[in-house]
């Protein structure tokens, strides 16, 4: 039987009353100028209307280390620059996705924003919102976890940042082709999260809303969980560059509980 007990171990984090947004894939980078302007307008729209901003993962396309914070090129440093402004006007919190997972506090220092856990429980006007990447819902990609498991090791993540930005960066893009050559040839349900562990979470942290992103399949999906009425809300990804049309968003969390706003 479920049980709404909270294990001691799991994250929460209590948020400021007032409109939450969340915004989720990104995957900023040289070659997004018009997504990189989308988000920019985001932010200054943020500061004026939320209470905070929580970026779950993939804001970045790539991320092999905060040292990329020393002589940026211009795209990066303009949105750096962006998001500090963001942050000295509102909690800004940032979380690391299968793209930029290397994320780290120095990053967060720089721009006074907070590191998000993998997994988190946010404390809303709305109730419990369990909220992460979405990543680690995808474990009938097995491929993919046993890949996860060892970029996610912090002895391993130590050893690779030890070594050049530009070797780094060459072995980004190799396993980046990898990637993109694998998903090819894997269904797509198997790609997805699995409704398992996603109803598992779900028990473990006594929450009836989970969101997430990565997929790119936004959408609000209704079930029930030991005859419990659950939601999953799946964040859109950005894409303003290369896809016509173009397509991007975030969600918004307040008293009237939470709603999809589009770029």
């Amino acid at each position: 039987m479920w049980s709404s007990r909270k294990p001691k171990s799991f994250n929460k984090l209590a948020l400021p009353q007032g409109p939450i947004w969340l915004a989720s894939d990104l995957h900023l980078g040289a070659d997004t100028p018009a997504t990189q302007q989308a988000f920019l307008s985001f932010l200054r729209k943020a500061a004026d209307e939320a209470a905070a901003v929580l970026l779950p993962g993939d804001i970045f396309n790539v991320w092999v280390g905060d040292d990329a914070i020393v002589d940026p090129p211009p795209w990066l440093a303009q949105t750096l620059a962006a998001m500090k402004a963001a942050a000295s006007r509102l909690p800004l919190y940032l979380g690391r996705g299968n793209r930029d997972f290397l994320i780290g506090r120095r990053l967060a220092r720089e721009l006074g924003a907070h590191l998000l856990p993998d997994v988190v429980l946010l404390q809303t006007l709305r109730g419990p919102v369990l909220l992460s990447h979405g990543d680690e819902y995808c474990t009938d990609d097995r491929a993919y976890q046993r890949w996860r498991a060892v970029a996610r090791n912090p002895l391993l993540q130590k050893l690779f940042l030890m070594t050049s930005a530009a070797w780094r960066q060459g072995f980004a893009r190799k396993a980046r082709a990898k990637s993109m050559q694998a998903k090819r040839s894997t269904p797509l349900e198997i790609m997805d999260v699995s409704s398992n562990t996603v109803d598992a979470a779900l028990r473990e942290s006594g929450a009836s809303i989970v969101v997430h992103g990565h997929t790119h399949r936004p959408a609000h999906h209704v079930f029930a969980v030991d005859g419990r009425r659950c939601e999953r809300w799946v964040l859109p990804d950005w894409e303003l560059d290369h896809a016509e049309p173009g397509r991007g968003g975030w969600l918004v969390i307040d008293k009237d509980g939470l709603r999809f706003r589009d770029l």
